[in-house]
Formats: C-alpha cells, structure tokens, sequence
C-alpha cells in the first residue's frame, strides 16, 4: 500500500468513528428531550401520544378531585382557552392550588388525558413559569405584566 492510500484509510475510519460518535449523542439528547405544550397546543398540534412532554397553565378552579386512596389526584389544567385533564398519582407540592400556575410531566394518553409522573407548582406571587407566562402570552389571556413574572418578553 502506498502512503498515500494508509493516509485515506486513516481518514475515512476517523470520519467513520466521528459520525458513529455524532449519531450516539444526538440519540442521547432526543431520548431526553421534553417538549412544552400549552392546553391549546395538544388541540392544535400532532403531539404523539406516550412521548414524555410537558404541559403547563393554570390549574382551573373546581377541578381538583382525590380518589378513595387518597394518593390519586385529578386535575384540568387550562389557559383559559382549551383545558386538559389531568391525572397525578403522587404527592402534590405544597403551593400547589386552584387557580395557581403548574407545570406537569408526563405523557399524553390516547383519549387526551395527561398522565403526569410530577407537578410543579407557583412558588409565590411574583413568578409564573416562563413557559406557562409565553403560552399566556400568545393566547391573549396574560393578565400580569414583565415585571411581576419570571417570563421574559
């Protein structure tokens, strides 16, 4: 083999390796990614049910119902627009209440229920989740304003 040849082999197995190595990390990024979605966004979008996703607004006054065994818990979330049930098995943080901003994940089941795996909750008066804050944004239902929020604009 020339030397010029061993150099060419050289290169190809190093873009060979480089692109495997590439391929691994994407897949170890997508198996991780999670997605937002406001109530109206899974109306609107094709949002895959089973995939792990985020859902966030507000929970809606009157939802909040408990099972019998007293660790299920039944939920809509709303932005004011189109609402989703939600169910949560689990113990819910303590500022966690009607009216109140939340952030659930979980995933999508076939009948459009969420079956959240945790639930974040407003944790005071001056912040709202970023996510939660834009979605409200964009349906025209914000009723705060920049300087009371963790939304940014």
């Amino acid at each position: 083999m020339t030397r010029k040849r061993q150099r060419l082999i050289v290169l190809l197995l190093a873009l060979l390796l480089g692109g495997g190595a590439t391929a691994l990390v994407l897949s170890a990024f997508s198996d991780n990614l999670v997605f937002f979605y406001s109530p109206t966004d899974l109306k609107t979008k094709q949002v895959p049910v089973g995939r792990s996703l985020r859902i966030g607004g507000l929970v809606q006054e009157g939802s909040v119902t408990r099972d019998a065994d007293g660790v299920t818990i039944h939920f809509v979330v709303t932005d004011l627009k189109n609402s989703v049930p939600v169910t949560f098995s689990g113990v819910l943080p303590d500022l966690f209440r009607e009216g109140q901003g939340v952030v659930a994940e979980g995933t999508l089941a076939a009948d459009g229920g969420f079956t959240a795996r945790s639930v974040l909750a407003k944790h005071d008066e001056k912040y709202m989740p970023r996510e939660v804050a834009e979605a409200l944004k964009k349906s025209g239902e914000w009723r705060g304003d920049e300087t009371t929020s963790g939304a940014t604009p």
